[in-house]
C-alpha cells in the first residue's frame, strides 16, 4: 500500500484534457463519463469543505498464471471484486481517523464516482501517467488499484510527481492490437479491448475489431504486460485477490457450456459480473471469430 496527499482544488489542466477527450468521442458508449464534469474536476464539490485528497495504491499483481489455451482474463479480475475489498479498507481508515482525530468529514472513492484518480495520484507524488494512460511507479510498475479519500482535514501535501520516465519507449503503443493509444497518455476508449469486452453493451463487438481481440475474453493487459517498468512488479499479499475457483484454467468450451445460473453463482463477488453472462457469451463468439 502506498499513500500520497494533495491539496483539494480545481484541476484546471485536467479539465481541459477531459473536455478534449470527450469531444473526440473517446468515451464510446461510456456516457457516464460525460456526466458530472464539475464534480470530476473539483473534489470540493464532491465533499463540501474538502481540504485534502489522500490517494492510496493497492497492489493486485497475481502469483497465479492462466493456462495459455484459456480465454484471457485481465489480472485485476482473477479474485474478489476490488470495489468490495477497497471500500472495506477505506471504511477502516475513516473509522481510524474518527477514533484518533475526531469528527472529520470525508468520503472514500474507488473508480465508481466522478474522481480523476490518476491525476490525484500524480499530484500526490505517487507516480506519473505512462503512454498507455496508466499510472506508473518506478518501484512496482502499474499493477495496482487507485483509491481516493477526500477529506476536510488540513494535511501537509506531498510534492507532485514532476518527471516522466517513459522516455522514448513505445512498447505499449506498438503492442496495442486495436491501436487504441492514439498518442502518448491518450487512449481512445472506444477501441480499447477492455472497453469492448466490458463496457460495450452492444449485442456484437464491431466486426473490424473481432479479429484483433488476441484471445481476451474479459479486459486486457497487453499494454501493461509489455511495459518495462512492470518488471519490478511484486506479488500481491492481498488474499482477496486470489483466483476464484478454477477461473484461470477453464477452456473456451467450458466457458461456452457454462449456464447463466452457474455463472451468477460462481462470480457473484467477481469483477466478471459487470459484463454479465450474456456479455461473456458475446465475447467468446468474438474470440472464435478471430481464430
Amino acid at each position: 500500500m502506498s499513500c500520497g496527499i494533495a491539496v483539494a482544488k480545481h484541476l484546471d489542466e485536467d479539465a481541459v484534457r477531459l473536455e478534449r477527450w470527450l469531444k473526440n468521442g473517446y468515451q464510446g458508449n461510456m456516457h457516464y463519463m460525460e456526466r458530472h464534469f464539475d464534480l470530476r474536476t473539483d473534489p470540493r464539490k464532491l465533499v463540501p469543505g474538502a481540504r485534502s485528497v489522500i490517494t492510496l495504491l493497492l497492489n493486485y499483481f497475481p502469483s497465479a498464471v492462466q493456462l495459455p489455451s484459456a480465454p484471457k482474463i485481465a489480472k485485476y479480475a482473477y479474485g474478489t471484486d476490488y470495489h468490495f475489498v477497497i471500500r472495506e479498507k477505506l471504511n477502516e481508515l475513516l473509522n481510524y481517523i474518527h477514533t484518533n482525530i475526531g469528527a472529520v468529514n470525508g468520503r472514500g472513492f474507488v473508480d465508481s464516482a466522478p474522481v480523476l484518480e490518476r491525476s490525484w495520484a500524480v499530484r500526490s507524488g505517487l507516480g506519473w501517467v505512462g503512454k498507455n494512460g496508466n499510472l506508473l511507479t518506478k518501484q512496482t510498475g502499474s499493477w495496482f488499484f487507485i483509491a481516493t479519500l477526500i477529506t476536510d482535514l488540513d494535511l501537509l501535501p506531498d510534492a507532485p510527481f514532476a518527471t516522466d520516465h517513459c522516455g522514448t519507449c513505445t512498447c505499449c503503443i506498438d503492442a496495442c492490437p486495436t491501436q487504441a493509444i492514439v498518442s502518448p497518455t491518450v487512449v481512445d476508449g472506444s477501441k480499447c479491448i477492455s472497453y469492448l469486452t466490458i463496457e460495450l453493451k452492444d449485442a456484437l463487438i464491431p466486426g473490424e475489431l473481432q479479429n484483433k481481440m488476441e484471445g481476451w475474453m474479459f479486459g486486457c493487459d497487453i499494454c501493461q504486460d509489455v511495459c518495462p517498468w512492470n518488471r519490478f512488479a511484486r506479488k500481491s499479499q492481498e488474499t482477496s485477490f486470489k483466483p476464484i475457483n478454477q477461473v484461470l484454467n477453464l477452456s473456451l468450451k467450458e466457458w461456452e457450456e457454462m449456464s447463466e445460473e452457474t455463472f451468477n453463482r460462481t462470480f457473484k463477488n467477481s469483477p466478471l459480473k459487470r459484463t454479465k453472462w450474456a456479455g461473456i457469451m458475446r465475447n467468446l463468439q468474438a474470440l472464435k471469430h478471430g481464430l
